[in-house]
């Protein structure tokens, strides 16, 4: 297995702790050829990959700066290096990091006996504006603010 051949980050494998923004290794295989699809194959990696997208999810749920990024991550410079990666945008198509996600979430779906494609959303009519349709003015008591 790959992990094997990877450096850890303190001196011993798999010390990292678990957050919630995890995903399995077992969801993770299910997306490993994408991510790997877009690396070099000449350079042998430093992590395991599966530590730096669960780095990249942490990051997208959290929202906190790169250099913010807990310590038992890969080094935040690797982790946004790959990022930068994934969420390159090819002509005409969605990035591979947006790919990877919409699989993960289509596979879940599949798994509780859903649809796998979303058919419905739902928009919190207090958080889109409509200054454009709106016909009054009005004071708005869920945002404690007058509206214009």
């Amino acid at each position: 297995m790959l992990y094997d051949k990877v450096k850890s980050y303190r001196g011993e494998k798999n010390l990292r702790s678990a957050y919630p923004s995890d995903v399995t290794r077992e969801q993770f295989e299910k997306i490993r050829e994408e991510l790997e699809s877009c690396g070099n194959t000449t350079h042998p990696m430093d992590y395991d990959l599966y530590d730096i997208f669960c780095a990249v999810l942490y990051l997208l749920k959290e929202g906190c700066r790169w250099r913010s990024l807990p310590h038992d991550f890969p080094q935040w410079n690797s982790v946004y290096y790959h990022f930068k990666k994934w969420s390159k945008k090819r002509e005409n198509e969605t990035s591979i990091l947006d790919k990877a996600l919409q699989k993960l979430v289509q596979a879940e779906r599949v798994a509780d006996g859903r649809d796998p494609k979303t058919t419905m959303i739902i928009v919190d009519s207090k958080s889109v504006k409509n200054s454009d349709t709106a016909d009054e003015k009005g004071y708005d008591g869920g945002k404690k603010n007058i509206r214009n």
